[in-house]
């Protein structure tokens, strides 16, 4: 296996997610010289675990669920693998509604999934788009933090 060779995977219908996980790869990258492979899960919904030693899983929320391909992404076995889990959510860019977004979209979620047990977890703002107008609760420097945060724990 490759010194921190990691898999991000994600699922994204407005493209916040993809951003967030391209935020999170390229300070991987260029921050801890990890080797990162960006995998959109609607395009290739199973890839290979076995060369990662770590695992990032991203989601965006619709509807107040996770997308089918990412949740379903969470019943693989992610035996001796650092496992890291982040979403976007309008929800989880409101300060009002963050605490609220975290325990419904993580914390209620990982207990569906107790084989997991990930190393850290985040919540970032979304982006609206429809007919009540345009609202965007996204922020990139949130992600970039999380991602410098990220990247010592997986140094560990």
């Amino acid at each position: 296996m490759t010194m921190h060779k990691t898999l991000i995977v994600y699922v994204t219908k407005s493209g916040v997610t993809e951003e967030n996980a391209n935020i999170i790869s390229d300070i991987l990258q260029e921050n801890y010289g990890f080797e990162v492979d960006l995998v959109n899960l609607k395009i290739f919904p199973k890839p290979k675990l076995a060369q990662y030693e770590n695992v990032i899983i991203g989601s965006g929320v619709r509807m107040g669920m996770w997308y089918g391909k990412a949740k379903r992404f969470l019943k693989n076995k992610f035996q001796n693998k650092k496992v890291a889990i982040f979403l976007s959510s309008g929800m989880a860019g409101k300060p009002e509604s963050y605490d609220e977004a975290v325990l419904k979209f993580i914390n209620k979620k990982l207990a569906k999934f107790p084989h997991i047990k990930p190393i850290t977890t985040e919540a970032f703002g979304g982006r609206y788009s429809g007919r009540f107008g345009d609202e965007d609760y996204t922020d990139p420097e949130k992600v970039k933090a999380w991602a410098i945060d990220l990247g010592k724990k997986l140094s560990e």
